[in-house]
């Protein structure tokens, strides 16, 4: 069974696949599926872990760059008919300090962008990757730390029970005023409601995710109203490169499984 993203692989999914052997997601993320259900019923459960890794990386920049010259209010105004020079003043992330939360595949790519137009690194992960990070110049420190010291903060985790609402609203009180938010990992990362509350001292927010897609309820409404965000569809993965590595590694990784089955 081939599958993307918004389709839940639960246990009654399983129960009716009789001749179910691989379980394959097109993409990375596995959050959609009860791994542990299947693999203990003898399903192989696999993805593309790396073949979207550039493209979300990218996006996470071009967020990063948007935020900080407010792009989308004068691309806005001037598509309005408007001339907004003057109207919004931006700030360069030259020298500015990235916290990247997560330094798998796609954190530690966003970190060697981020080093190549002169941001400082800080990162914080679970495992120790100290020594990944020493060799781009940065350090890891702990999430308070991080937080803190930060200038633009950029989530790239797994959806799991430690980083559900990992950025809830004692977390978001220690972001430092003035601060960027960047989140292309799972909306479920960030708890928007907390978010919507700290947004005004914030000075961006982008999101290529949310809790809820598309966005129905009345504060992920405001959110996405709110000026100082940006949101776009979760598009990290949909470039035609990105597709086709899914597709020729996904194809790989199915056929290497098939023999174990």
């Amino acid at each position: 069974m081939i599958f993307r993203s918004r389709i839940k692989i639960d246990r009654e999914i399983i129960n009716k696949g009789l001749n179910l052997k691989v379980l394959a997601r097109y993409g990375i993320g596995l959050d959609n599926v009860d791994t542990d259900y299947a693999i203990n019923r003898g399903i192989a459960v696999i993805n593309a872990s790396t073949a979207s890794c550039i493209s979300v990386a990218e996006l996470t920049i071009g967020l990063m760059i948007a935020s900080a010259r407010n792009l989308y209010p004068h691309i806005d105004s001037v598509k309005k008919g408007e001339w907004s020079k003057g109207m919004y003043t931006g700030i360069e992330l030259h020298g500015k300090t990235l916290g990247i939360i997560g330094f798998g595949k796609i954190g530690s790519r966003v970190g060697v962008f981020a080093r190549a137009i002169g941001m400082k690194l800080l990162v914080h992960d679970v495992k120790d990757v100290s020594t990944e990070v020493e060799i781009l110049g940065g350090k890891q420190v702990d999430f308070e730390t991080l937080l803190e010291t930060s200038d633009v903060v950029s989530f790239h985790v797994p959806l799991t029970p430690q980083t559900y609402h990992m950025l809830n609203d004692d977390a978001l009180g220690l972001v430092k005023d003035g601060a960027i938010i960047i989140n292309t990992s799972r909306g479920e990362v960030i708890d928007s409601r907390a978010l919507l509350k700290h947004i005004d001292r914030l000075g961006g927010v982008a999101l290529d995710v949310l809790e809820e897609e598309p966005p129905k309820s009345p504060h992920l409404q405001d959110l996405v109203k709110h000026p100082k965000v940006i949101v776009t569809p979760h598009i990290g993965a949909e470039t035609v490169d990105a597709m086709n590595r899914i597709a020729d590694e996904l194809v790989d990784n199915i056929l290497e499984a098939i023999k174990w089955c």
